[in-house]
């Protein structure tokens, strides 16, 4: 009888999470986005710097935040998650290795390196992660870690690196690199000395940091043309923030409301956030919405356009997958032309095979000059919107383009499986729930592995 139900477990299908979503028409209704998935992670590793515990406030609830937070716990960190606020107490800190059980998981262990140096002097990091949107190297971050005085050493498995003092460097980026900005925020404030960095990154996620790191104590000046001033100091102490509104996941959801012909309001995001978007979707024939509170947008029809990805306060390279999708919708031609990554249009098979009509090209169709032009991936797409899209099943490829399905399937006749669901609950805050809110019909499901409905 143990042999007969030993064959049955050997024949049956191994299964993976999925989403099913059956369109419903216009997508109408509130949304509140709490904090930004791009700088949570980053307040979290500040805390390794406190002397005392740091609280952070309206934490999404995303499988990011629980990978950081685990990685912490590694570290002997005192690490607890309620109600959307997190508490670090890095005072129990006991650990200067990053498991390698971490490796791959996201971005985040490189910009531990200076933090743990200066806590315990030495520090291993695992090979970094994240979504697979092109060629994310750790160059930037090598190089200002060893002019501060770090010895790296680059391992098969990840970083090893040690210092006895680090001290403040001029460190010019090659390219405003927001990781790179980060790890040089967290590393120069207690470094002995001043640390000048040119060619900063200066995205609000960036600023919303350093603003954190000033509260702990840190001796931080923004100046003009992309450069940043760091005094060192000896110690610094915790702090308690209230993390700004998502801006990615804002214009995500003002998007679905214009994609499906509806309105969507959304709550959380300061219109400040959202200007470069709201500037872009005007141009485009949506009207808006705004107070102090909220931003909405809705619109009768939708004129093609010409979009081009920067660094803030440029058009943001996150919104390409979703402004993509709303193209697909907009009668007669349209470009997107990507500056920022060279991998990012990994999405647009799938919603090629929904029936959007896309050609992707090497060549810049934009008038900013991109770091990846004559690469073996495009840059650009030429978007002919205004063809019916339907229902199929698709994998999402990383946490944007898997966005991008949902609207797509949204706005499609039929139903669509999405699988890959994972990348989707790591980068947004219950975003099942936000979208039956605003009477989409999706649920989760789960499907063999080979992708076909259960």
């Amino acid at each position: 009888m143990s042999g007969h139900s030993t064959k049955e477990q050997a024949a049956a299908p191994t299964m993976t999470p999925a989403w099913v979503v059956n369109p419903v028409g216009p997508l109408r209704g509130d949304v509140a986005v709490r904090g930004s998935k791009n700088a949570v992670t980053k307040h979290l590793v500040a805390a390794l710097l406190g002397l005392t515990p740091s609280t952070i406030s309206n934490c999404p609830d995303i499988g990011d935040v629980d990978i950081t937070a685990n990685m912490l716990r590694a570290l002997g960190c005192e690490v607890e998650l309620r109600n959307g606020v997190a508490t670090v107490d890095s005072s129990s800190l006991s650990n200067s290795r990053v498991p390698v059980r971490f490796s791959g998981m996201n971005r985040i262990p490189i910009l531990m390196v200076g933090p743990l140096l200066h806590r315990v002097g030495e520090a291993f990091v695992p090979l970094v992660g994240g979504d697979d949107i092109g060629s994310r190297p750790i160059d930037f971050h090598v190089e200002a870690l060893t002019r501060m005085g770090a010895e790296i050493t680059l391992t098969e498995e990840g970083m090893e690196a040690k210092a006895t003092r680090l001290r403040g460097a001029h460190i010019e980026l090659p390219y405003p690199s927001v990781g790179a900005t980060e790890t040089v925020l967290l590393t120069a404030c207690l470094a002995e000395g001043r640390t000048v960095l040119d060619n900063a990154a200066t995205e609000p996620e960036v600023i919303e940091l350093a603003l954190f790191l000033q509260r702990m104590g840190a001796r931080i000046e923004l100046r003009p043309d992309r450069r940043i001033m760091i005094e060192g100091v000896s110690e610094l102490s915790g702090a308690a923030h209230h993390l700004k509104g998502d801006r990615i996941e804002a214009f995500s959801f003002l998007v679905a409301g214009l994609i499906t012909g509806g309105e969507v309001r959304v709550h959380g995001c300061s219109q400040e956030r959202l200007v470069t978007a709201i500037s872009t979707l005007s141009g485009m024939g949506a009207r808006f919405e705004i107070t102090d509170s909220s931003v909405s947008a809705w619109a009768e029809t939708l004129t093609p356009a010409a979009v081009e990805t920067d660094t803030h306060p440029g058009f943001m390279t996150d919104w390409q997958s979703p402004m993509v999708a709303l193209l697909t919708q907009c009668d007669g031609l349209s470009v997107m032309y990507e500056t920022v990554y060279e991998n990012r249009f990994t999405y647009v098979p799938a919603l090629k095979q929904m029936g959007a009509q896309i050609e992707l090209y090497n060549n810049p169709l934009g008038s900013i000059q991109s770091r990846f032009v004559g690469s073996a991936t495009p840059c650009s797409a030429i978007v002919r919107g205004g063809q019916p899209l339907h229902g199929t099943n698709v994998v999402v490829p990383d946490i944007r383009g898997g966005f991008a399905y949902v609207l797509a399937a949204a706005a499609a006749d039929g139903a669509t499986t999405i699988t890959g669901t994972h990348h989707l609950d790591r980068g947004y805050n219950q975003p099942i729930e936000n979208f039956a809110s605003l009477g989409l019909d999706i649920r989760r499901i789960e499907v063999p592995i080979d992708g076909d409905a259960a």
